[in-house]
C-alpha cells in the first residue's frame, strides 16, 4: 500500500516499485518507527486531534505490534509494502480499521524516517561503546597478564628500542579510548528529535515539540525543519567514528598477524582461534586478525559512499538519502561484530617471552643508550649519536653486539668510556631511563596499567 497512491491514475512498474522500494532494508527499523508513532499519537491527542479512545486503540495496537517484531524481526518482509512506515501503517489498519489512518495526522516520512534512523543510530551507538568497552577490558588483561615481557618496538618495521609488552597493548587502548570519547561526542549532536518538522516545512497541527522530543528519549526538539529532515551528519559522524576505530583495530591486527609469523615469533595464535591450510598440513593462519584487517576497508568504503550521497544534496530531502541505510547498517553491524571478534580472541593470544627477548637484544637496539651514556660523559649529543654510529659499524664489521666489543675497542672511539658502559647497556637499564611519563619504564608503564584499570573500573 503506497502513501501517496491518491495524485496517481496508474500503478507503478513492478521494476519501479523493486527499485524504489526500501522494505527489504529499512524493515530494521521496525522497532524504531513503531516507537516514534506510539510518541505521535500521544502529542495527537493531547493536540485534541483525536481521542483518548483513539489513542488507547492506537497505542495498544502498536504495542501488539512492537511485540509481534520482537518475536519475529523479519515479519516486516512478509509482505509487498513500500517501506517500513506504509508496513506498520498497514498492520495498524488490519488490527483498529480507520482508526490507523488518524495517525498520520500532521507528519511525513521525511520527519520519521529522520527520526527513525536517529533512534537506531544512538541504540547501535550504545551497542557499539560496550563491544568497545569490552575489547578495552580485553586488551587490558592482555597488558596485565604480560606486564614483564620485553619485546623489541619497531619504527620502519625495523627494530628501534625494546619496550613492554605492556606498554604495546596500553598504545591500543589509548586509541579505542579516543574512540569511546569519539562516539559520546556523536551521541551529544545526535540528541535532538526530527519528528513535527514535516516533509520540509514544520507539522502543521497542535503539537508540544519538546513533550514529543523527551517522549522519544531526546533531551531537545531540532530547531529548524528544513535540517532535521535532511540532516545525516549523525550518520557520517557515527561511520567516521567506525572509521578511526576501525583503523586502529586494523593496525593491531597488522601486528599481530606479523609477530605471529614464524619470522617474528613474538606472539603464538591459540587452536581455538587459528585455521589451517588445505594443503600444507604445517600452516597456522592468523585468518580471524587478516578479517579484521580486511573489514576495516569495507566500513572505509561505507564513509565514503555516505559523504557522496550527501556532498550535492539541495535542501531539503530528496530520495537519494534512501542510499544512506545500507551501508550504515551494515557498517555499525560490523564495527560492532569486529569489536566483540577482539575481545573473544585475545585471551587465546600469548606471548613467547623468552623470543621476544632475544629480538629485543637484536638489532643494535641499544645504542641510544650508549650515545646517552656518552652524553653522561660530557659529549654534546650530536657527537655522542655519530661515535655511537661508529661502534655500531665496528661491532657489525664483527658480528656482535655492542656490549661484546672489549673496552679497548669502545675506547678506539672514545677514551672517556668505561667499565660501567656496560650496565648501561643492558635492556633493563635501558627501559628504566625511559621513566618520563608516558615512556616504556616497567615503573612508569605498571603505574599507567594501573591508572587505566582504574578508570576501566568507572565504565561499569
Amino acid at each position: 500500500m503506497a502513501m501517496w497512491g491518491g495524485r496517481f491514475q496508474e500503478a507503478s512498474l513492478e521494476e519501479f516499485r523493486a527499485f524504489n522500494d526500501s522494505l527489504s532494508f529499512d524493515y530494521l527499523l521496525a522497532q524504531q518507527d513503531i516507537a516514534c508513532s506510539r510518541a505521535w499519537a500521544g502529542g495527537l491527542l493531547e493536540g485534541g486531534i483525536i481521542t483518548a479512545d483513539e489513542a488507547k486503540a492506537l497505542d495498544r495496537a502498536l504495542a501488539e505490534l512492537a511485540d509481534e517484531v520482537t518475536a519475529n524481526p523479519q515479519l516486516p518482509l512478509a509482505t509487498s509494502e513500500e517501506d517500513i512506515h506504509s508496513w506498520v501503517e498497514l498492520k495498524l489498519g488490519d488490527k483498529i480499521g480507520v482508526i490507523a489512518k488518524k495517525l498520520h495526522t500532521g507528519r511525513s516520512r521525511n520527519d520519521l524516517v529522520a527520526t527513525d534512523l536517529r533512534l537506531w543510530s544512538r541504540l547501535n551507538a550504545q551497542l557499539v561503546q560496550q563491544a568497545l568497552t569490552g575489547a578495552i577490558g580485553a586488551l587490558l588483561n592482555f597488558a596485565r597478564l604480560h606486564h614483564g615481557a620485553v619485546m623489541p618496538g619497531f619504527t620502519h618495521l625495523q627494530r628501534a628500542q625494546p619496550v613492554l609488552v605492556s606498554h604495546w597493548a596500553l598504545a591500543y587502548v589509548e586509541m579505542f579510548r579516543r574512540d569511546l570519547s569519539r562516539i559520546d561526542d556523536a551521541l551529544k549532536r545526535l540528541d535532538s528529535c526530527p519528528l513535527g518538522s514535516g516533509a520540509l516545512a514544520g507539522t502543521g497541527v497542535a503539537m508540544d515539540r519538546q513533550a514529543l522530543a523527551q517522549r522519544l528519549g531526546f533531551s531537545q526538539a531540532a530547531r529548524n525543519s528544513l535540517d532535521a529532515v535532511s540532516d545525516r551528519d549523525y550518520v557520517v559522524e557515527l561511520s567516521a567514528c567506525a572509521s578511526i576505530c576501525l583503523t586502529h583495530l586494523s593496525r593491531l591486527s597488522e601486528d599481530v598477524i606479523f609477530f605471529c609469523s614464524g619470522e617474528a615469533g613474538f606472539f603464538k595464535l591459540g587452536d581455538a582461534i587459528s585455521s589451517g591450510s588445505s594443503l600444507m598440513p604445517q600452516k597456522k593462519n592468523p585468518d580471524v586478525f587478516e578479517l579484521l584487517r580486511g573489514k576495516t576497508g569495507r566500513v572505509l568504503g561505507h564513509l565514503v559512499a555516505i559523504l557522496h550521497i550527501l556532498k550535492g544534496l539541495p535542501l531539503a530531502y530528496n530520495k537519494d538519502m534512501q542510499e544512506d541505510k545500507q551501508g550504515f547498517f551494515d557498517l555499525m553491524s560490523t564495527w560492532q561484530q569486529c569489536l566483540l571478534v577482539l575481545a573473544t580472541c585475545l585471551p587465546h593470544l600469548s606471548v613467547n617471552v623468552d623470543r621476544c627477548r632475544k629480538a629485543a637484544e637484536l638489532g643494535y637496539s641499544n645504542a641510544t643508550d650508549l650515545a646517552d651514556y656518552l652524553v653522561s660523559k660530557g659529549i654534546a649529543f650530536r657527537d655522542a649519536h655519530e661515535l655511537s654510529g661508529e661502534l655500531v659499524l665496528k661491532a657489525a664489521a664483527k658480528q656482535v653486539a655492542l656490549e661484546q666489543l672489549s673496552l679497548a675497542e669502545l675506547q678506539e672511539v672514545s677514551a672517556l668510556i668505561s667499565e660501567d658502559v656496560y650496565p648501561a647497556l643492558t635492556i633493563e637499564a635501558g627501559m628504566a631511563k625511559r621513566s618520563a611519563l608516558g615512556g616504556t619504564c616497567p615503573v612508569q608503564v605498571g603505574q599507567a596499567l594501573s591508572a587505566a584499570e582504574a578508570w576501566f573500573e568507572t565504565l561499569a
